[in-house]
């Protein structure tokens, strides 16, 4: 005879592996939070990919936020109130699980070890194509990458 609760334990494993499963999949969609201040798209997006806050930890949003009169080679001041505003948002939806929590060389994306490792294969004289430009254009390869989805299969290399 069964004991009464082994049908929950068993609904318990099948439910388990669903999320496990469901996650693996999901692994290369990060998704933009959808409570994006305008100010994100107003200042950040004008000038570069509107990259998803979980591609990075809090720890380099933070640093990024408070260096942006030297952003990189380029001066991006913004007034403190968009800056309080952007930054408590990235704080907020920054990058939780391992594969992303690790601070990158320099906080940028394409240094860090989970950019490398799923762009290891792709030759250095792509990343200089005409349509690409360079390593941080997402949008040149990733078509939703503004939605914060990377997945493998809706890649598209430009010639």
């Amino acid at each position: 005879m069964k004991k009464p609760y082994s049908r929950f334990i068993a609904g318990a494993v099948v439910c388990a592996g669903m999320t496990l499963a469901s996650a693996l999949a999901m692994a290369d969609h990060i998704g933009m939070p959808g409570n994006m201040p305008k100010s994100y798209a107003a200042e950040c997006a004008s000038c570069h990919t509107q990259y998803a806050p979980g591609l990075l930890p809090a720890k380099s949003w933070h640093s990024i936020m408070n260096s942006l009169d030297k952003h990189y080679g380029s001066d991006a001041s913004i007034d403190a109130k968009s800056v309080s505003e952007i930054s408590a948002w990235l704080a907020t939806n920054a990058a939780s699980s391992r594969k992303f929590a690790e601070a990158p060389p320099d906080n940028r994306i394409t240094s860090s070890a989970w950019f490398t490792r799923k762009h290891s294969e792709i030759k250095k004289e792509t990343w200089s194509r005409a349509a690409i430009k360079s390593r941080s254009n997402c949008m040149a390869c990733h078509q939703q990458a503004a939605k914060g989805d990377f997945d493998e299969d809706s890649v598209r290399i430009p010639r």
